[in-house]
């Protein structure tokens, strides 16, 4: 059997999140590269039920020759209150590549329908975007494709920053197909990334967190096997990212029960303290005396009037910092601990 033999200057091993981090400074720097994965790329940052299909389209991220010569100036600048013709342009073609080219012909009448049997899903995405997003009678729904798709592509260029990430985040959550819509935000991120966004999807709601490590810490956290954590942590999330009112002091009280109920199903008592919990990790695992010591302090307000339970809540005014800062440091804590204990032999 003979074949051909491709050279290439760099090769990555491991398509983690180490490795796709890698890729990406390979890219941006116009180094060619691979990447070796045994299995899917990204598997432990994306999650069992993602997958990313047509990514690659959007996660292309080397430079130009424009702008490798400095011929055309390369992004660097946060879009964090607007979006650029670039972004707009890209984030609509990952709506149509994913949902509105999935449409499809009937043999026994012309054009497309939506009402169609083999666009059911699209008939309920469109259904739940003329009654939850537009807030438009139901009977302004046209049945022609065409027609709808105009009014979609209309509006979605004019509309604000702001209600761009409304109405993709409103899709992703209400289109009848988990695996679509888990390959839409993953494509979208790459999409965000690229263009140099201050949002990112996380745990299906957009957020205004650019570091990938926060991302990645919260949806690792989102998965814990502890149903009120979970619950918890996705409270603090929607609290922290709504976008009309978003409610940062409460948004702090759930990352905190997050780990409070984490504490109590690790010590099995509803009045378990960290101090006992870190107790349970020490004697089973090990745990360095330095470590043992941040965790105490870090975490006083779990047991202590004067932590910060008491005295950030009670300031007037809670930022956005300090409540992604809490969901962030509880979302690594949830993991660390998760973690360490499923190491047990």
């Amino acid at each position: 059997m003979t074949g051909s033999t491709e050279q290439v200057e760099t090769v990555v091993i491991g398509g983690d999140h180490a490795g796709l981090t890698m890729s990406y400074f390979l890219g941006q720097l116009g180094r060619d590269h691979v990447i070796l994965e045994r299995g899917r790329v990204g598997e432990r940052w994306r999650g069992d039920r993602c997958q990313l299909i047509n990514c690659r389209q959007f996660a292309e991220v080397r430079m130009r020759f424009s702008e490798r010569y400095g011929f055309k100036q390369v992004k660097t600048a946060i879009q964090r209150e607007s979006m650029d013709q670039d972004l707009r342009n890209t984030l609509w073609s990952a709506l149509k590549m994913h949902y509105w080219d999935r449409i499809k012909g009937s043999h026994y009448s012309r054009g497309l329908h939506l009402t169609a049997s083999q666009n059911a899903h699209l008939q309920a995405l469109c259904q739940a975007l003329w009654i939850g997003f537009f807030k438009a009678p139901i009977d302004t729904l046209s049945d022609d494709w065409e027609t709808v798709y105009t009014q979609l592509r209309r509006d979605f260029y004019k509309w604000s920053w702001n209600e761009v990430y409304d109405f993709i985040e409103f899709v992703a959550q209400n289109h009848p197909d988990e695996g679509l819509n888990d390959s839409f935000m993953a494509s979208c991120n790459s999409v965000l990334e690229k263009e140099m966004s201050a949002y990112r999807f996380v745990g299906g709601t957009i957020a205004p967190i650019t570091s990938e490590e926060e991302i990645l810490a919260i949806n690792d956290a989102m998965t814990a096997e502890i149903s009120p954590v979970r619950a918890h942590l996705n409270s603090a999330l929607e609290k922290l990212t709504d976008r009309k009112n978003p409610d940062y002091r409460n948004s702090i009280k759930e990352s905190i029960s997050a780990v409070e109920a984490l504490v109590k199903k690790v010590t099995e008592s509803d009045k378990g303290t960290l101090g006992q919990l870190l107790k349970i990790m020490e004697s089973k695992k090990g745990l360095h005396p330095a470590l043992k010591d941040t965790f105490d302090k870090l975490y006083g307000y779990t047991s202590s009037a004067d932590g910060i339970r008491h005295a950030l809540l009670d300031e007037d005014t809670v930022t956005f910092e300090q409540a992604k800062f809490m969901l962030v440091v509880c979302s690594a804590f949830t993991n660390y601990v998760v973690g360490t204990l499923k190491q047990e032999p």
